[in-house]
């Protein structure tokens, strides 16, 4: 049973990440290009706590997502074997794009933000790359199925 909608700019979805030493730079510190990873798996695992895979919504939507624009800022370095909570809100909703605002936060410490990001991405056909509106699934206010409350864990998505 999926739970009501709400108004998306309020909600926090929560995305567990452990930092494995493939993440790292020598040092043991998170390579700052991996930030953007984990961004990203937040994204795709909203996506599909909303019931859509990236491969649904081009098989069966013809289209997919792509990055537009970011900004982000690291304010504390991530390390080996840390267990971070990747966070996203949805900022803001138009006709082909969604911009989220998402927080790379310390698991143990909810207060510890090690990173912060603004990403926007835009709805293209998944052939040609054209701009296309978002599917009237995701073009609502919500989007369906977006959760009543914060979710805590959503999917471990953790390695074994």
């Amino acid at each position: 049973m999926r739970p009501a909608a709400a108004n998306p700019s309020t909600e926090l979805f929560r995305c567990p990440i452990r930092v494995y030493y493939e993440d790292t730079d020598v040092s043991g510190v998170v390579y700052h290009a991996n930030y953007l990873r984990f961004f990203e798996r937040a994204r795709t695992e909203w996506l599909r706590a909303l019931g859509y895979s990236q491969e649904r919504l081009r098989l069966d939507f013809g289209i997919a997502f792509t990055v537009a624009d970011l900004s982000i800022q690291y304010r504390q370095p991530a390390r080996l074997d840390d267990a971070l909570i990747v966070t996203l809100a949805m900022a803001e909703k138009r006709r082909v794009s969604m911009t989220f605002a998402q927080s790379l936060l310390d698991s143990a410490d909810n207060a510890r933000v090690l990173s912060v990001a603004s990403v926007r991405v835009v709805c293209v056909d998944a052939h040609t790359f054209k701009l296309r509106p978002l599917p009237d699934a995701l073009n609502t206010t919500p989007p369906v199925g977006f959760p009543a409350t914060p979710i805590p864990v959503v999917h471990d998505v953790q390695k074994n």
